[in-house]
């Protein structure tokens, strides 16, 4: 059974763990250990999450599996300027513990999204992903993600490329 609950900032430190876990599982293997240490470092711990934690407009949520942390999302209330419009839900990470991968918790929390965008009246849910994780590129594609533009992304000292993604009229 999948339950996806707000973190508190009390699990700050919980939350950590699983963003430098999943993050590893995912980009680990294809990037240097220098680089990845350094973006951990600026994104990832216990006290830049729980600063994260106490903005308006964003959301951390927790997806346990069988009572288990399996994953987690992070939801932001804006645009992008490309999409020229206000209303709009970024879904700024959506990771899910390898262990816990092909379980349906991916999924839920991306239906959490969605459902949260229309109860918020949020036309459109956005998001990055790098050009080059097929696997997501494929998941986003299949609930109805496009791109729309790209970005730069700096893990480290890499400057990689990401897509940016949009679905529009959720609901």
């Amino acid at each position: 059974m999948i339950q996806i609950a707000p973190f508190l900032t009390s699990e700050a430190n919980l939350l950590a763990d699983i963003s430098r876990t999943t993050f590893a599982e995912t980009f680990a293997p294809v990037n240097t250990p220098e680089d990845m240490a350094i973006f951990m470092e600026q994104q990832f711990t216990a006290e830049q999450l729980k600063a994260e934690m106490g903005k308006p407009d964003y959301l951390h949520l927790l997806a346990n599996y069988n009572g288990a942390p399996a994953g987690y999302l992070f939801l932001k209330k804006h645009s992008h300027p490309l999409l020229q419009q206000s209303a709009a839900l970024e879904i700024s990470r959506i990771y899910c513990l390898q262990t816990f991968q092909g379980k349906g918790v991916g999924k839920a929390l991306m239906e959490y999204a969605l459902d949260y965008a229309k109860e918020n009246e949020l036309p459109t849910v956005w998001l990055g992903v790098w050009k080059e994780n097929a696997k997501a590129l494929a998941f986003y594609t299949s609930f109805g993600f496009r791109i729309f533009g790209e970005t730069d992304f700096m893990l480290g000292n890499d400057l990689q490329k990401d897509w940016l993604m949009s679905r529009n009229k959720v609901g």
